[in-house]
């Protein structure tokens, strides 16, 4: 499944990373999409824009910005209830499991 995601799904993360700069997530989610529009001008992703290509959007964006285009990381970062880290995910599968064991007992 990773090899079938393309990096602008990570856009959304792009914008979190904004907010978690102090960005209010309006203005986040616009310069999110000032990035991809950007990468789609330059006929890249948006994670091989360069560092300078960002700051022109934000000067927020720092050199730590490159984590933010990692899938593992990207889901690993979901961890409450119904969120996609393995550990929710795991547990989810066990409520489901104890659910339907419950469910055959009593029927």
């Amino acid at each position: 499944m990773e090899k079938a995601v393309s990096p602008e799904i990570l856009s959304s993360d792009l914008a979190l990373y904004l907010v978690h700069k102090g960005m209010p997530f309006r203005q986040a989610h616009i310069a999110s999409g000032k990035a991809v529009h950007l990468a789609e001008s330059k006929g890249t992703t948006i994670s091989n824009l360069s560092l300078e290509d960002l700051k022109s959007i934000s000067p927020l964006f720092g050199s730590d910005v490159s984590q933010v285009f990692n899938i593992v990381n990207s889901v690993e970062q979901y961890t409450a209830m119904g969120g996609t880290a393995k550990s929710s995910v795991t547990t989810q599968i066990e409520q489901l499991r104890e659910l339907l064991k419950r469910l055959k007992e009593q029927a």
